[in-house]
């Protein structure tokens, strides 16, 4: 019996994190790619994993005040809140608020996904890679 619920529990957890995944995929991605652009010409916003780079450096590993955060700018982006560099923000504008297109809970959620899996190891970000 104690397998069964184990396996239950580590598919059910298998199965929350990919459709979270799908989630980012339908909602965010059409803008936040999850790989390093090639031709910049075409980017929109900031890769995901640039993104997520900032967040941590500002949050210090505190997962539950980062996961807040982003929720928040997700349905309520400001100026005054944005953690984005002066040239991001000239370059891509600030990101539309994306309330009627996600809930609060998906925020949340995909913003503890994109916590727990971005950037990647060894990610440095633009302009200092192989430093």
């Amino acid at each position: 019996m104690k397998k069964v619920i184990l396996i239950t529990t580590l598919v059910s957890f298998a199965f929350a994190s990919n459709s979270v995944e799908v989630l980012f995929d339908s909602k965010c991605s059409i803008c936040h790619s999850k790989i390093q652009p090639t031709d910049m010409n075409k980017v929109i916003a900031p890769a995901i994993m640039g993104v997520m780079r900032h967040i941590k450096m500002e949050f210090k590993g505190d997962k539950e005040k980062a996961v807040d955060f982003m929720a928040d700018f997700i349905l309520n982006p400001t100026k005054e809140k944005s953690i984005c560099k002066p040239k991001k923000l000239e370059k891509f504008g600030l990101m539309p608020s994306q309330k009627g297109i996600v809930t609060l809970q998906e925020a949340k959620d995909i913003s503890s996904y994109l916590y727990d899996n971005f950037p990647p190891a060894g990610f440095r970000g633009m302009g200092q890679r192989g430093r």
